[in-house]
């Protein structure tokens, strides 16, 4: 028989990677009912999450039992480790993308949009001007949102954030439970905070200053970057009360907590993520 150091898990052949692809489609079919206007769309949209829930949870609990039950030794943690770092690279180029296509935008496109003849005599009455624009044949106006205001005390919170769940790690490193949970409590309730703030920045910016989707070029991707960071907010918040359960539960020790550490990372991500966001969108 193998020894525990050489055995490697090999896990049975899972449905819950179909059952979360079906959760993003159903998010993606929804959001574009939602944004032509149909009835249906929001609906979908929150079908999708509770599908992406439910995997969340089934999935996270197939590999805790499966950790708990002694199976991952420090080979598999090895593989936990390159796949949590290929993923969170995934994102960095997920961002990366949108980025790209803002400086396009901003650099490229407006000025050259502003200044060519073709697009003269389509809209006659369109100029190039400083950053934030709507967009050639768009005549309403709407006012950007300002940096100072609730994206710098989101800001704040994040940061915030990034602390406790290091404060966390430290408490779980030495042992000191109280600690582990209360950092995570704090994470917790800071990135449940963010979440609220943005959702009501979103209906401020809708109401109050006409900054929608319609809004050209500025309101397409002021919210599809705040709207995916605010998405990946919810999944590892998400991550993190998976995670704070299982500290309660006990689990985790100071030489085994791959878990914790995968979450906390990604988690940092985030942050950076949103600093990015809040100079490049907000302040800029």
């Amino acid at each position: 028989m193998l020894s525990q150091s050489t055995r490697y898990y090999l896990p049975e052949p899972s449905h819950w990677p179909v059952i979360g692809s079906c959760a993003l489609l159903l998010m993606a079919i929804g959001a574009v009912l939602w944004m032509n206007g149909v009835g249906s769309g929001p609906w979908v949209v929150l079908a999708g999450m509770g599908v992406l829930v439910y995997m969340m949870t089934g999935w996270f609990g197939t590999v805790i039992r499966e950790s708990e039950s002694g199976l991952f030794n420090k080979q598999v943690d090895v593989s936990f480790r390159w796949g949590m770092s290929w993923f969170i690279f995934s994102e960095v180029m997920f961002f990366a993308v949108f980025f790209g296509a803002l400086f396009y935008m901003r650099v490229l496109s407006v000025p050259w949009l502003g200044s060519g003849e073709t697009v003269m005599q389509l809209w006659p009455g369109f100029s190039a001007q400083n950053w934030p624009i709507s967009g050639p044949g768009i005549e309403e106006t709407f006012t950007p949102m300002g940096a100072w205001g609730i994206p710098a005390i989101n800001t704040l919170i994040l940061l915030a954030s990034g602390v406790t769940v290091t404060w966390a790690h430290w408490g779980l490193t030495k042992n000191r439970r109280a600690q582990l949970i209360w950092g995570l409590i704090a994470t917790v309730a800071l990135g449940t905070l963010f979440l609220g703030l943005q959702a009501y920045e979103y209906v401020h910016a809708y109401r109050e200053l006409n900054l929608t989707l319609n809004m050209g070029a500025y309101g397409a991707t002021f919210y599809m970057l705040t709207g995916f960071h605010g998405f990946h907010v919810t999944i590892g918040t998400i991550m993190l009360i998976v995670i704070l359960l299982r500290s309660i539960k006990g689990h985790f020790r100071a030489d085994h907590h791959f878990a914790f550490e995968g979450v906390s990372w990604y988690w940092h991500f985030v942050d950076v993520v949103w600093l990015l966001l809040f100079v490049l969108v907000y302040w800029l």
